[in-house]
């Protein structure tokens, strides 16, 4: 079995391939075409450090992710997420490779984002506000860029000195609070550990899209109870209603998984007020897994066959 670092995962994963292939698995996923249990999440430290484990099969690939989530490296030089992905052939059980995993999380989740922005959000958005500053900050601003042309970005940070550093590396806007950094905004992008609400459904503009990516423990939320009271999808009902604290606190209605969304069962107008709760999935690891493998291949990486 070949491993690949994240140099290498990096070097071999683009996009708008990520993009596409995390609509195409979660269409998938929502037509019951995936096998996936619920991830099993055990518990290190309460609220500082946690690991999960996340299997699933998608088509003719199988694997397994093992993530760590250690909020307590925050401000360390430590990573918050770490993990390793393995990949199988699901006919045979042979081993296709192992790689590193953290760059996988990072982009996956934010290219699931993009795509469940892409049908969402208004027409012609221009302003995006985003609430945090840290590695999926980053990458949802990366990533949201691919699918709309904003004129506008926003930054608010619970930590300022953060919130001004991210706006120094990406040429954007610091908004002196929550409020003024989502008032106006076509699309927003919650990505922080709040253990309590930082966003306010009265500040949404209507038809406003939020993608809520932060806050993924069962008691902690980023929304209020108005922020949920819009529509609401999740990459996964089952995992949701016993991972996403935004979902369960406020006892929101879950309209549509995002599958169900890009395979037009659960078609819905851009006019409406929506709000995207992610929790991310294995079969979107194993997806970006095989997408690296098979680019890699084509390159003529050592070892990949």
């Amino acid at each position: 079995m070949i491993y690949l670092d994240e140099e290498a995962v990096g070097r071999f994963l683009d996009w708008d391939e990520l993009i596409a292939a995390m609509e195409t698995v979660l269409i998938e996923f929502s037509r019951g075409a995936v096998i996936q249990p619920v991830r099993q999440v055990m518990t290190i430290a309460e609220q500082q450090r946690y690991a999960g484990i996340m299997p699933a099969v998608v088509g003719d690939v199988m694997g397994l992710k093992f993530v760590s989530f250690y909020p307590v490296n925050a401000g360390s030089g430590h990573p918050t997420h770490q993990a390793t992905i393995l990949l199988y052939g699901t006919e045979t059980g042979r081993p296709l490779a192992a790689m590193d995993g953290r760059l996988i999380t990072e982009m996956r989740t934010a290219a699931v984002s993009a795509a469940i922005t892409r049908y969402l959000a208004p027409s012609q958005s221009q302003v995006l506000a985003i609430l945090g500053s840290g590695v999926q900050a980053h990458s949802h601003l990366e990533a949201l860029q691919r699918v709309c042309n904003f004129s506008e970005v926003r930054v608010w940070s619970r930590t300022p000195a953060h919130a001004e550093r991210f706006a120094r590396e990406h040429a954007v806007r610091v908004a002196d609070s929550a409020e003024s950094a989502v008032r106006g905004a076509d699309v927003v992008v919650t990505a922080t550990g709040a253990h309590e609400p930082i966003l306010e459904g009265a500040w949404l503009e209507p038809g406003a899209h939020v993608n809520a990516i932060g806050s993924a423990r069962p008691d902690w939320r980023e929304l209020d109870d108005e922020a949920t009271a819009a529509t609401v999808l999740v990459d996964s009902r089952e995992a949701a209603a016993k991972e996403a604290g935004d979902i369960i606190l406020a006892n929101a209605h879950i309209y549509a998984e995002a599958g169900e969304i890009f395979g037009g069962a659960k078609p819905l107008q851009r006019s409406a007020t929506t709000v995207f709760k992610s929790v991310g999935l294995a079969c979107e690891d194993i997806a970006a897994a095989k997408l690296v493998v098979e680019t890699a291949a084509r390159a003529g990486f050592p070892a990949v066959r």
